[in-house]
């Protein structure tokens, strides 16, 4: 069945950790399954991580946004295959630098030990950069700074 009006709603739901980015845009938005008579939708999520704080609120940001078009809605959570930042579009890439936070570098390769390095400053564009935290204001992102402008920020780390 057709979902582009499943998929244009999603793509308003902001992720509330990092409002700059929608549901979709992460990536953690697996399915979308619309019944024959498009009164019943079905979206599986998929978490950037397990013990992530923040998915019992996405969940219900998504059955919310849907429930304006459809009688039904069932919001699934779905932990295998996990997330990874391969799932990321560019365009999430590019809004991540736009609010500040450095998107994710490189591709994720598995067993992965290296959470990847900041290609440069979203603010500056330096490649001079310094880890400061292994942990940022979130669990999956990293806290460095900047050694031309110095001010920190926020690196969406690969996984």
């Amino acid at each position: 069945m057709v979902t582009a009006t499943a998929w244009r709603l999603l793509a308003d739901v902001p992720d509330p950790e990092i409002p700059a980015l929608s549901v979709v845009d992460l990536g953690i938005v697996r399915a979308v399954d619309e019944s024959d008579d498009g009164r019943r939708v079905t979206v599986t999520l998929t978490p950037t991580y397990s013990g992530c704080p923040a998915t019992e609120v996405i969940a219900r940001d998504v059955a919310a946004a849907l429930a304006s078009s459809y009688d039904e809605v069932d919001v699934r959570t779905q932990l295998s295959p996990a997330w990874t930042t391969d799932w990321m579009s560019d365009e999430a890439k590019a809004k991540l630098r736009g609010f500040g936070i450095a998107p994710p570098a490189g591709r994720v390769t598995l067993p992965l030990v290296d959470v990847g390095v900041p290609a440069a400053c979203p603010r500056c564009g330096s490649r001079s950069v310094e880890e400061l935290a292994g942990f940022g204001s979130t669990p999956c992102k990293a806290l460095w700074r900047c050694q031309e402008c110095r001010e920190p920020f926020d690196y969406f780390k690969t996984h």
